[in-house]
Parts: C-alpha cells; structure tokens; sequence
C-alpha cells in the first residue's frame, strides 16, 4: 500500500481555507498590498460583520494573513509576499472568462482602470505593469530568456532614478509574477516592489476608486517617457 504523502494534509486544509468565495474576495482585495479594517472587508465582501470576522479568524489561524489592533479596529493584510503570489498566480489560472461581462457601467468602468494599471500586492501589474516589464528589457535591463534577472545595466539604473534596492531581504531581486488580465509576466520581487513604491511616493502613480487600480499621472507620463522611453498613449 502506498504511503500518503505527509503534505497532503496541509495542502487540503490550505485549499480548503481558500474554498470559500467570502474568503477568496478579502485575499483579493488585499492584494493592494495595504492593511483593511474587518468593517472594510466586510462592506467589501457584502456580508455581516460577525460573520466576516469568522472568516478572518480562520485565515489569521491558517496563515494567510496577519492581523493588528488599533483602539477599536482590527486590520488585517496578507502576511507576506508569497502568500500575495498564491493568491495572484491562482487568479491568473481563473479568469477574466470570455463569458463573464460586466453587469453595469461601474463595473465596466473598474474593470477598465484595474486592466490599465493596478498594484499587484507590492509591484505594479495590468498595461501599466506590462509596459514596464517590455521596457526594461528592451533597454536590457532585465533578461527574461534564462528567467527573471535584473542585469548590472538594470541595477545601475535603480541607482541612477534614486530608486533603493532592498538587498537585506532572502526575496529574489527580481521575479515574474503572471499577469491576470494581460496573460503575461510582469516585473515583481525587490526590483518591482521598489519601483512601485517609488511610483506612489513620487506622485508618478495615484490610486483611483477603492479597488487596486492606479492611474499614472502628468508627472509620471514624463518620468516613464524619459527614465525608460515609454510612450504616454501606452499608459491610458
């Protein structure tokens, strides 16, 4: 008789804690990298306090988050990038369907601005994240023929726009997180990370609506058309 293999167990409850469509909508909504509030999620997720709590206490318990108490709220957020990267790669397995249209203007309209530039937890993603990634290689700065790696061209460049390169952490200075709109690898690890932060700080991106989307500003358009030659129209 075969012996069962000892990880299965773990990996049934981990599926089984993502089985859940309640639970599934507050991992995706976390993946704009910041920390919600229960009663965000809950609104979020269009159920009750009470029972959103319960399945916050099971995705606290199992992991997948990591919570905090401020007063009298409770924030929550993803407990840290590779549990970003499960949610996100698995999201790139399911959808957008072919089938699957918006059922109003609101939600054509978000769809629209998460498909032109969003956060994917830390890094950037959607066109906005695309055009970033095909930039840096063309000007190679990344090489994607033997995996994801930023050259030494690529690092001079970081270092050249101001942008910090985190090299204190063991998470891999650039890696390829699959797009869930665009069915393409788009540029995360430090590289991404930075990047994106440095977005947002420097007023380059702002966020839009109260999902993930992100919008590049004037400044941004200029910032990206000269630091790495990316056309405007490319970015609206």
């Amino acid at each position: 008789m075969a012996t069962k293999d000892p990880q299965a167990p773990h990996l049934a409850r981990l599926a089984a804690l993502m089985a859940d469509e309640t639970r599934a909508a507050c991992l995706l909504a976390l993946l704009d990298g910041r920390a919600w509030t229960a009663g965000e999620l809950a609104r979020h997720a269009g159920v009750a306090a009470s029972t959103l709590s319960e399945h916050l206490g099971k995705l606290v318990a199992g992991g997948l988050l990591t919570e905090e108490r401020q007063g009298r709220h409770r924030y929550v957020r993803l407990a840290d990038a590779r549990v970003a990267q499960l949610v996100e790669d698995l999201a790139a397995q399911v959808g957008p369907r072919a089938d699957q249209r918006p059922r109003n203007l609101r939600e054509s309209s978000a769809g629209s601005a998460m498909a032109r530039g969003r956060t994917c937890y830390d890094h950037l993603a959607g066109r906005l994240g695309i055009a970033v990634t095909d930039a840096f290689t063309l000007r190679g700065l990344l090489r994607q023929d033997t995996g994801f790696a930023l050259t030494d061209a690529g690092v001079g460049w970081f270092d050249a726009a101001g942008i910090r390169l985190d090299r204190s952490t063991r998470r891999p200075l650039a890696r390829a997180c699959l797009d869930w709109t665009e069915r393409r690898p788009h540029l995360a690890g430090v590289a991404g990370a930075a990047l994106c932060r440095h977005a947002l700080d420097a007023g380059w991106c702002v966020r839009i609506g109260s999902e993930r989307a992100v919008k590049v500003t004037a400044a941004g358009e200029r910032a990206l058309a000269g630091l790495l030659g990316i056309e405007s129209a490319t970015l609206r």
